[in-house]
């Protein structure tokens, strides 16, 4: 019994010790930003995905004697980050069409749905985020199609951890769509903040927001207390007493919304990009800030390992690591859906550009 108390336990640390956050910003002239942050203890060997318009992809089921494989081609290009360990589990992508896909580590809530013989539609979730990119041009024909497909769970022997993922869908136009798998069935949230974080389950999320509506941006300057007199504020930001500064999910959520609500709104993308940038750096964690321990003592690091921000109006991507935060790489997808040949390369492989300026200031 004890053996197996402190295996749960161990369990339980892993799946507790993920944390992943999206966020949607529309700029005044229209312009939409997708960013998020992937926070994750393990070596999952990132890499960065091209599926070129027209590759040729296919769906699956549990059981390929029963449901075949489903041979599909898809509609747009692809540019993703999925993990080696597991051929084509997406994580986060974007498409030629101007939408995006995040997947957020989603534990301990997701029961996905069952495929029955009768089935023409199927999906696994690592397939889901490739299928979504490739198959949808818009939010709109997502939420519209999506509810007829049946989208199941495989054992994944080759990943530290099961792809127990929620999902945010976004479209140049603004739109954005949440996409759960509880109780077996798939729940679709069309009235969002624009963030997701992870666990617990999104309709719990949006009635915890209700705890903090008393935070504003404005703060008391000064109040009169009886034999003291007026009591001045000793600093800014007091009508933020109470917004949460840890890294769990809800406090990520609470946080994220605030910002995005009191944040003056962007004039256009460039000021778009800083905001999303602003807001991302508020739940970047630190190697070795957040920690956990399993069952044999083993200590796990939950870690940024690396933020994407995409410009869903100009099919731009903004690509960071750990070890270049301050340095973004940039990826044009229109000039990408030119090109018939797709790529893998291995997040390391990214060559960052340098910005030493010394050499222009030496006179």
């Amino acid at each position: 019994m004890r053996k197996l108390i402190l295996a749960l336990a161990g369990i339980t640390s892993i799946q507790t010790s993920m944390a992943c956050t999206a966020i949607n910003i529309q700029a005044k002239d229209g312009t939409v930003i997708a960013g998020r942050t992937m926070e994750w203890a393990y070596n999952m060997k990132w890499i960065m995905l091209f599926y070129p318009k027209n590759s040729t992809y296919y769906l699956s089921a549990p059981d390929s004697n029963t449901n075949p494989k489903v041979k599909m081609n898809s509609k747009y290009a692809v540019l993703a980050i999925g993990s080696q360990l597991t051929t084509d589990a997406l994580v986060e992508g974007q498409n030629s069409a101007g939408v995006a896909v995040s997947g957020n580590f989603f534990p301990e809530f997701s029961q996905y749905q069952t495929v029955s013989k009768s089935d023409k539609h199927y999906v696994s979730v690592i397939e889901f985020t490739r299928f979504l990119l490739s198959n949808y041009g818009s939010v709109a024909e997502a939420k519209a199609n999506l509810p007829q497909y049946k989208v199941w769970l495989p054992n994944l022997t080759s990943s530290p951890a099961q792809a127990t993922m929620h999902f945010m869908i976004s479209d140049k136009t603004g739109a954005d769509i949440v996409i759960e798998f509880v109780g077996g069935q798939m729940k679709i949230y069309d009235k969002t903040p624009g963030v997701l974080t992870n666990s617990p389950t999104y309709d719990w999320q949006l009635t915890n927001i209700r705890n903090y509506i008393n935070l504003t941006n404005e703060a008391v300057g000064e109040r009169a207390i009886t034999t003291l007199g007026d009591i001045t504020n000793v600093s800014q930001g007091g009508g933020g007493i109470g917004l949460p500064g840890d890294y769990m999910s809800p406090s990520r959520f609470v946080r994220a919304i605030f910002l995005k609500n009191y944040s003056d709104k962007p004039a256009n993308e460039q000021e778009a990009i800083s905001l999303t940038t602003h807001i991302l750096d508020t739940v970047d964690i630190p190697k070795g800030a957040v920690s956990s321990k399993d069952a044999d003592g083993t200590i796990y690091s939950d870690t940024t390992q690396w933020v994407a921000i995409k410009d869903l109006s100009n099919n731009l991507w903004y690509f960071s690591d750990y070890d270049h935060r301050g340095t973004f790489v940039k990826i044009d997808i229109n000039k990408l859906d030119k090109h018939s040949k797709g790529f893998a390369l291995p997040l390391e492989k990214i060559q960052y550009p340098v910005n030493d300026i010394t050499a222009s200031l030496v006179k």
